[in-house]
């Protein structure tokens, strides 16, 4: 797909301006140097640029793919395709345990669990593109908001529609993510709102075509779950305001509690799974 053409928001007046600007063409304010460039000289503009918060998450799902895999090979799996008892024992979605054992928290770290290498890598070079793109327009903390939340929202959907079924990965997230970006065209009408917008429909479109692929296993209820609370969210949450305005500080207080919630899910998580793996 080919890429829009590089637009950031000033973070003093929120305008939309090019990644190139060093001083912002509306408000005049010093831009300084752009997000951490990642870009590979032999690859050039093929390879998307990487914040912080992309690493971070990123290196989360490598950990519990890279630890789910050792124990999966310890019962006889594989990396390619972790046994879905596995995946359970790690916090994957599975309908029993949440509605008859209160196990709420799974649909939290359902999210962060990956089946085999190919689901994680594919799940790990969109998330890398669409996390950058995310932070750029709305900022860090309406990020990780709308990251967890419109996670949970399309394994919940999931839960109603498939409550037998195990379910995990990052994709309900991606297309949360994108789903917040067709919300930029509600809240602006100028040209390049209407472009990110356009262009994130195809986003969805095609990722929603992949996800009735025959012999893929893709859960469509958790794309369809991630896509409409990411919308929602992006209704919701607005474009970022003035850094220093009361509506920031709200925001990153939420986007802190957000984590705290997230942490706490995956304590309780960790004490599910000692418990599961002494029963085996």
């Amino acid at each position: 797909m080919k890429a829009v053409a590089k637009p950031r928001m000033c973070p003093n007046c929120r305008a939309f301006i090019s990644m190139s600007d060093r001083v912002c063409p509306y408000c005049e304010v010093q831009l300084g140097p752009r997000a951490i460039d990642v870009q590979a000289a032999s690859l050039g503009e093929f390879l998307p640029k990487a914040h912080s918060t992309s690493i971070i998450i990123l290196t989360l799902n490598f950990a519990l793919f890279i630890s789910s895999a050792i124990v999966s090979m310890k019962h006889g799996g594989t990396a390619m395709d972790i046994p879905a008892q596995v995946l359970v024992w790690f916090g994957a979605k599975y309908g029993p345990f949440i509605v008859q054992g209160g196990q709420w928290w799974r649909l939290i770290t359902a999210g962060f669990l990956h089946g085999g290498i190919l689901h994680i890598l594919m799940n790990s070079w969109v998330l890398f593109d669409l996390i950058a793109e995310v932070e750029q327009f709305y900022g860090t903390a309406r990020l990780i908001v709308v990251y967890v939340l419109s996670s949970v929202a399309g394994f919940y959907v999931s839960l109603l529609f498939n409550p037998g079924t195990v379910s995990m990965g990052a994709s309900a997230a991606c297309f949360g993510l994108i789903g917040v970006m067709l919300a930029i065209g509600l809240h602006r009408s100028d040209p390049m709102a209407q472009m990110i917008r356009s262009y994130y429909k195809r986003w969805a479109i095609y990722g929603i075509i992949f996800s009735f692929i025959p012999g893929m296993r893709i859960d469509f209820t958790a794309h369809l779950g991630g896509l409409a609370g990411g919308f929602l969210l992006g209704l919701i949450v607005g474009l970022p305001k003035l850094p220093t305005s009361p509506i920031e500080r709200l925001w990153r207080i939420v986007a802190i509690v957000v984590v705290a919630v997230t942490v706490f899910a995956f304590i309780q998580d960790f004490r599910m799974f000692a418990f599961l793996t002494q029963e085996q």
